[in-house]
């Protein structure tokens, strides 16, 4: 593993609680992995703790299989051959972008090293530039070349598209994807926006008050959310309760709800369903009928808010329509349930 984390805990004050609490991670080596939450989840106390800016009360930091933290050791940060981008880039003003590259690096063969970086992010014809002659996205790259010149162990990457506008953020997180698959890095990032995560990551790990919540592929964690926090936070999901049936199939007052992921419930036990708006797909001929409470129209999609059942088995539901279809507050449709974006989640939050 690139990165291993064992029960590390810290704090910064014991009446707030832990800031990470227990954390326990591993990082494949050539993977990017996404920490992803809301404010004050411990995404970011986390990432400090891998750099080394922060030192853990108690656990393990091991990073390419040698302990960086542990009660006995400590390495400071610029001895763990880590590279660091930030959010807002950090570049020197007076220097250029070969100088910038090249800061407090020397030996024979920097002018090439500098060069051959530099042309990785696709900024070798920008050697002279000063960083107020670059736009955003390639100060952004300016900021990778000076990590990788390095050729660190780990990249750690602070929220680095969030002073970009949503156009070229798009654009510049799928080129630094490239960029470090190109150089088979293993990078971390963190973030609280779930799109960036579902585009960027091979591996995300949600968190919520120190804990990780769950930790998988983005399919994983879009399609089998795990718990009420995690359906919630990454995407729409609609929680339902009711009780496991047979052949996979979790009984509602909706009516048989078809299940993909069910996480080895027993028949008759009580669950919760995540049922993503996705998995509501219209049909002249489904099984559920409902009427539109609400729309909002997204370009991608048209969100609606729709009530199903009659009397005291009736619930609203979000589910997504084809940006095509003409429908509006009042009409009534019908929809048929696919079971891939369905998911029996744990009680907890």
């Amino acid at each position: 593993m690139a990165i291993s984390l064992q029960h590390v805990t810290k704090t910064y004050s014991s009446a707030n609680g832990p800031a990470v609490d227990g954390l326990s991670l591993d990082i494949p080596q050539g993977h990017i992995t996404t920490l992803l939450g809301p404010s004050g989840c411990g995404k970011t106390t986390t990432l400090r703790l891998i750099a080394g800016f922060e030192r853990p009360e108690q656990g393990s930091i091991a990073i390419a299989g040698r302990t960086m933290a542990d009660n006995q050791r400590w390495v400071p940060p610029e001895k763990r051959g880590i590279g660091m981008v930030f959010q807002d880039y950090a570049l020197f003003p007076h220097l250029n972008v070969e100088r910038n590259t090249g800061f407090g690096l020397k030996g024979p063969d920097l002018k090439k090293k500098v060069q051959s970086t530099l042309d990785l992010v696709g900024l070798g014809n920008y050697l002279k530039a000063m960083p107020h002659e670059l736009s955003g996205g390639q100060q952004q790259r300016v900021a990778l070349a000076r990590a990788l010149i390095r050729d660190p162990l780990v990249i750690l990457f602070d929220e680095p598209f969030s002073n970009l506008d949503t156009d070229l953020r798009e654009q510049m997180r799928q080129e630094v994807v490239d960029i470090l698959q190109r150089a088979h890095a293993t990078a971390v990032f963190v973030t609280h926006d779930q799109r960036e995560a579902l585009a960027i990551s091979d591996q995300i790990v949600v968190m919520k008050d120190g804990r990780i919540q769950q930790q998988g592929s983005p399919r994983e964690i879009y399609q089998y959310p795990e718990t009420a926090f995690v359906a919630s936070f990454v995407g729409q999901s609609n929680l339902l309760p009711g009780t496991m049936g047979t052949d996979g199939y979790v009984m509602t007052a909706l009516g048989p709800i078809p299940c993909h992921h069910t996480h080895g419930r027993e028949t008759g036990e009580p669950v919760t369903l995540s049922i993503r708006p996705d998995s509501f797909e219209m049909d002249p001929d489904g099984e559920l009928e409902g009427t539109i409470l609400r729309t909002v129209y997204t370009g991608e999609a048209i969100d609606a808010l729709v009530t199903l059942g009659q009397g005291s088995t009736a619930c609203n539901i979000w589910v997504h329509i084809h940006p095509e279809e003409q429908v509006r507050t009042g009409t009534v449709l019908r929809f048929t349930v696919l079971p891939h974006f369905v998911a029996v989640i744990r009680g907890d939050a």
